[in-house]
């Protein structure tokens, strides 16, 4: 693998701990970097696999289904055959954490004027 040159800006801090480790490990500062971004880079491969994982999954389902079809049936299904507990009320909040929490002051005042 080749080796290209690469400017880094860093805070002075960080370049003085940088010096600083170099001296106690007796080892260069950019063998320390290339280090810590092949640790930072090996890291982000599981979440970027996760990603990939779950594009290809919704790139399946939108082929089997590219009009959502099912999806709407599904969605119409449930609508037209389950109870709503909930359905025609109005709620004042926001949910956090299963609870309703009352909406904040600013949120009071633009609904006011909307007359939401």
């Amino acid at each position: 693998m080749s080796r290209v040159a690469f400017t880094l800006r860093i805070d002075s801090e960080e370049r003085a701990a940088l010096e600083h480790l170099s001296k106690i490990e007796r080892r260069p500062v950019n063998q320390l970097l290339n280090e810590a971004l092949r640790s930072f880079l090996l890291r982000r491969r599981p979440k970027e696999r996760s990603l990939e994982a779950s594009i290809e999954r919704l790139r399946a389902y939108r082929k089997s289904d590219p009009e959502f079809r099912k999806a709407r049936q599904a969605f119409v299904e449930a609508e037209t055959t389950m109870k709503d507990p909930l359905e025609g009320e109005v709620i004042e909040g926001r949910i956090v954490d299963g609870q309703v929490e009352p909406i904040g002051p600013a949120q009071s005042k633009i609904r006011e004027i909307l007359g939401a």
